[in-house]
């Protein structure tokens, strides 16, 4: 990697999440020009739509790359041995996606700041997962973030849990006959599959956390629904929720009824379903595009197949995906 390509990454990443001191549009600017530049993946698709980079002067005239891409290319802001590569979990036939991260340190600032923006510090809790369809498989960039939150939480209880729901149920009804402040988070259909065989009495210092996807386990349910149930046995008023993906290096919390928030260096837009390059007006809903800042040296500007709205700045609901994604996206790319 050359030295001019290297101070930038260490110049970005010190101005990244300062960005209440920093224009979110400059920086969104600035690390697209660098990314134009350096990544040949991105770069093939801006020109391919006939993108004049001296023209983007807002970060919602930037191009977003569809997500497939990650399945089809190795993006990479110039060339790096990765630390490490993180995986989407994929069906049988399908590609799976590949994200490429030159600096985990910068990953785990990320997420700690993330959690931290929305909540306590880490320290200040027992952290419990229950994610037993990504413990099953190798590159989950959620049990890295997981497994960081029960290291650093330093509580004695917590760790993972894959087929122990005894023993899970044991801590929790321990813990709370304490002031513990406790963070469960777990795959939907396993917090489905704890709740029909215990039930837990109301605990105010239990956060309840949902990842989202029933992986192919059990039927999809509405998200009302599934909170109802998992606030009902586990004793909660509001069922948490933690959006992030296999592309991104960031992530956005709800603390209840499905309203989403992102840290301030990552932003979500709504664009029009049939048309990617058009962006719908405030309060509609539409296909989402991701600005992660934090993705530096893969891609930042990203046009996912998730349905949402944006309920005010910064914050978002998700409503469905795209019907036939797979579809969309990366096939008219250049090599």
């Amino acid at each position: 990697m050359s030295s001019t390509i290297a101070s930038f990454y260490s110049s970005f990443g010190k101005k990244l999440f300062a960005t209440s001191m920093v224009s979110f549009n400059d920086l969104c600017l600035e690390l697209f020009q660098f990314q134009y530049n350096n990544n040949q993946g991105y770069r093939a698709y801006c020109d391919l739509i006939n993108v004049k980079t001296e023209k983007v002067k807002k970060y919602t005239e930037i191009p977003f790359l569809p997500i497939s891409a990650f399945k089809s290319h190795e993006l990479k802001g110039g060339k790096f041995e990765a630390e490490a590569i993180f995986t989407s979990s994929g069906t049988t036939g399908n590609q799976i996606s590949r994200h490429f991260v030159k600096n985990l340190e910068l990953y785990e600032r990320s997420f700690r700041f993330g959690f931290e923006h929305f909540y306590d510090k880490i320290e200040d809790y027992c952290v419990l997962g229950l994610l037993p369809s990504y413990l099953e498989r190798q590159g989950s960039s959620l049990i890295y973030m997981v497994n960081d939150f029960i290291e650093k939480s330093k509580h004695p209880k917590s760790g993972f849990f894959l087929n122990n729901q005894k023993e899970l149920h044991e801590i929790l009804v321990e813990l709370a006959g304490t002031k513990t402040k406790v963070l469960l988070i777990g795959v939907s259909f396993a917090l489905l599959d704890f709740a029909e065989c215990y039930k837990l009495e109301s605990n105010e210092n239990l956060i309840v956390m949902e990842t989202g996807g029933m992986k192919g386990r059990r039927k999809e349910l509405v998200r009302e629904e599934l909170h109802f149930i998992l606030s009902k046995y586990f004793g909660v008023n509001l069922i948490h929720s933690e959006y992030g993906m296999t592309e991104l290096l960031s992530q956005a919390y709800s603390k209840g009824k499905g309203v989403f928030e992102s840290p301030p260096w990552m932003k979500i837009l709504i664009r029009e379903p049939d048309d990617p390059f058009q962006l719908v007006s405030a309060g509609q809903s539409g296909a989402m595009n991701i600005i992660d800042l934090a993705n530096i040296s893969s891609c930042a500007f990203i046009r996912t197949d998730d349905l949402g709205r944006e309920v005010s700045d910064n914050q978002f609901e998700i409503l469905g995906r795209l019907d036939v994604s797979d579809l969309r996206g990366c096939n008219l790319m250049v090599n």
